[in-house]
């Protein structure tokens, strides 16, 4: 894959190759581990080679404007915290600022346009939502829990997974062996590539303050500090037995897809430990954090702009007219939610010992319980 990749970008070799061990790490997990469907073993493949066709598209680019490369990425807030507790509704209503930068998925995934002499236009989002089409087709009911479109905000672990070191792959994946690599590994190699995508973006329309989110940051928070000093944090805290099995039934549609075999207790166990460990990241960063802002999901979605007034204070920074104007007409909009009913047995769990085993957390944050949890 990695010839291939130079043959058709007519390079030589890669300005840097630290990303060969991580694609060995996952490659081998995937072998090994995964038990990958006939689509699974396709999809991997394409996806790796697009991401090595971009590291080269960025080392072409570096060499034409070196000055990429010393671009500041000054003060980016990074949303983070449990998953389903509001994190993606408040960075799409943060990308309503024009102030603000957010990675879109199209981006993300082609962050140059396409060189195709065909045609007129920039084809990279319509390519995007053709295979996010294709994707829902494969995965029914993936829309209800989770939204998808070329124009979305996306999280920074598909920024990570362009250099293989992202916790983005065990949402897909069973690959036990490559997470526990990575969790060894750390993050600081990932987060210096992070800043160089930001980079990328941020050369092609400057002047923007970057928003970027993904729950899975409260796992990296020392390697976020370590590459952006200056970055602001807002952790999102919601009721554990809300959040479990909405997390368990989505990465058990993810999964589906690519392989041959599907065990959902398994995925229980592997789901709820991992919120167990993000709680336990969550509570010691908050003693030696200070600085972070920590909001609940119930004042966020009830009132929104409020929450963003108070994320706005916490950086130092003003909600323009023009922001709200925006923000308030997306709020706006008719949205269709629904109540999800997840019987945790159907997962292996049980409501009872998940309530201990996050009592600590819900304490220590003062976490509302919801009202339809833990049935």
């Amino acid at each position: 894959m990695i010839a291939k990749a130079l043959k058709r970008a007519g390079r030589a070799n890669f300005s840097d190759l630290s990303f060969v061990h991580p694609l060995n790490r996952l490659l081998e997990a995937y072998a090994e581990e995964a038990d990958l469907s006939a689509f699974g073993r396709f999809a991997i493949r394409s996806d790796v080679q697009r991401c090595l066709a971009n590291l080269l598209r960025f080392d072409q680019a570096e060499e034409e404007d070196p000055g990429i490369r010393v671009r500041a990425i000054v003060n980016p807030i990074f949303i983070t915290g449990m998953p389903r507790s509001a994190t993606s509704f408040l960075h799409s209503l943060l990308s309503f600022d024009p102030a603000n930068a957010v990675p879109r998925c199209w981006q993300l995934l082609y962050p140059y346009p396409l060189q195709n002499r065909f045609l007129p236009i920039d084809p990279r989002k319509i390519l995007v939502d053709l295979e996010l089409q294709v994707f829902r087709c494969m995965t029914p009911g993936l829309s209800s829990l989770h939204e998808l479109s070329a124009e979305e905000p996306q999280e920074c672990t598909d920024i990570t997974a362009q250099v293989f070191q992202s916790l983005r792959f065990e949402s897909t994946h069973h690959i036990p062996s490559y997470q526990d690599w990575i969790d060894r590994h750390g993050h600081r190699d990932a987060f210096l590539f992070h800043r160089r995508f930001l980079q990328h973006l941020d050369a092609q329309a400057p002047g923007r303050s970057w928003v970027l989110k993904s729950p899975d940051h409260v796992f990296a928070l020392d390697a976020i500090r370590a590459v952006y000093p200056d970055a602001k944090f807002v952790f999102l805290h919601r009721d554990p037995l809300s959040v479990i099995p909405s997390c368990v039934k989505l990465t058990e549609r993810l999964h589906r897809p690519f392989t041959n075999h599907l065990d959902t207790r398994q995925i229980g166990r592997q789901v709820s430990a991992r919120l167990n460990q993000a709680a336990d990241h969550m509570m010691a960063a908050a003693g030696r954090f200070p600085d972070i802002r920590h909001l609940h999901y119930r004042e966020v979605v009830a009132q929104p702009i409020a929450a963003v007034r108070t994320l706005y204070r916490h950086c130092g920074r003003d909600l323009s007219q023009v922001a709200e104007q925006r923000m308030s007409a997306f709020l706006a909009r008719p949205r269709y939610r629904s109540v999800p009913r997840y019987d945790f047995a159907m997962f292996g769990l049980d409501a009872g010992s998940l309530r201990e085993r996050f009592a600590a957390y819900v304490r220590h944050f003062a976490v509302p319980m919801d009202a339809l949890s833990g049935r």
